[in-house]
């Protein structure tokens, strides 16, 4: 099967090509594709080199399937000219995902909605990816009335230039910037830009993409999205109001077999999810299980992922595994 990675030599993108090889995808022909300026640079993949080729070429090429982490503007001029060609387009950036023509998926949550007619399909922000997986499980058998959220972002989730600023003021060193202030011995309670109701992109991504994924617009979600120095994963305190009562014991047993989940919750023992345990990791973690003693029906919860990977890569691997398994890939 002819792939092609579009942004392959960005962090995301990057990412995708050790997923791809790690998950064994059946890769007959990669086709990495970048910006202009990278067209001839090469990238490796399982031991061979791959020359980067613009995007008309990688068209060209005809893939099978192209998997994109080049931002929304590219995505939006050129995913409909790859969908064109009958290219299924993965698109990993904010462009696609509130098209209410166009699916945004989660394998473990929804991808029986695709069909071989999906030409363009979303994948979710990192941070809501990694929290609707940890709930699914729990709405199927409680009903969530609402969802208040606090997120803990890595700054790998901003890009290389982002882990350079990190590392510059770790060393003292003068660099350029990815945020307006200091990242190091910081926590910068800003991700994207400011909307008029005083939320940021990030907080309202949450809010309407966990609606959409979990098909359930009764869902109230309300977000506050912080950057914190760290690499290597989100982490997202989350309290979830339900719709009837439940038992603690089987809140448990509902995570512990919930696919893509792992539950680590031993408090007696200090054992809990940290993103450098989840770093490299495609599960999601979930721990510091406890009623809400505050209200009714509520519980909370501590969820963290590695966002270049579930939060990401491996999300849009796993949509290009099932649509190849169901034979929805020409």
């Amino acid at each position: 099967m002819k792939v092609a990675v579009v942004g392959a030599t960005g962090l995301v993108g990057t990412k995708m090509l050790q997923v791809l090889a790690e998950r064994n995808f059946p890769v007959t022909e990669l086709i990495p594709v970048a910006s202009e300026k990278s067209v001839g640079k090469e990238v490796e993949y399982q031991g061979k080199k791959y020359k980067v080729v613009s995007m008309t070429d990688a068209i060209a090429a005809k893939p099978a399937v192209a998997l994109f982490s080049a931002g929304g503007s590219t995505s939006l001029e050129w995913a409909p000219k790859f969908a064109a060609a009958g290219i299924t387009v993965i698109d990993n950036s904010s462009a696609w995902r509130m098209d209410p023509a166009k699916p945004l998926v989660v394998p473990e949550l929804n991808a029986d909605i695709l069909t071989a007619t999906d030409k363009i399909i979303a994948n979710p922000n990192c941070s809501t990816i990694q929290m609707v997986v940890a709930l699914n499980p729990l709405h199927k058998k409680y009903g969530i009335k609402r969802l208040v959220v606090s997120t803990y972002q890595s700054v790998t989730g901003t890009g290389v230039k982002a882990v350079d600023q990190l590392m510059n003021e770790r060393k003292g060193i003068q660099g350029e910037m990815a945020y307006k202030y200091p990242i190091d011995l910081n926590v910068i309670p800003q991700i994207d830009v400011f909307l008029d109701n005083g939320y940021t992109k990030e907080e309202m991504k949450m809010v309407n993409e966990t609606k959409k994924i979990m098909r359930d617009e009764t869902i109230r979600v309300t977000a506050t999205t912080v950057r914190i120095p760290v690499m290597g994963g989100h982490s997202e305190s989350v309290n979830v109001e339900f719709a009837q009562d439940f038992d603690l014991n089987e809140i448990r047993s509902l995570l512990s077999s919930a696919p893509g989940v792992v539950l680590v919750d031993d408090p007696a023992n200090a054992q809990y999810p940290m993103p450098k345990d989840a770093h490299e990791k495609d599960e999601v973690f979930v721990g510091r299980l406890r009623r809400d003693e505050s209200q009714p029906n509520t519980l909370n919860m501590w969820i963290v992922s590695d966002n270049l990977r579930k939060g990401a890569a491996t999300n849009a691997v796993q949509i290009a595994e099932y649509l190849q398994q169901k034979g929805l890939l020409s």
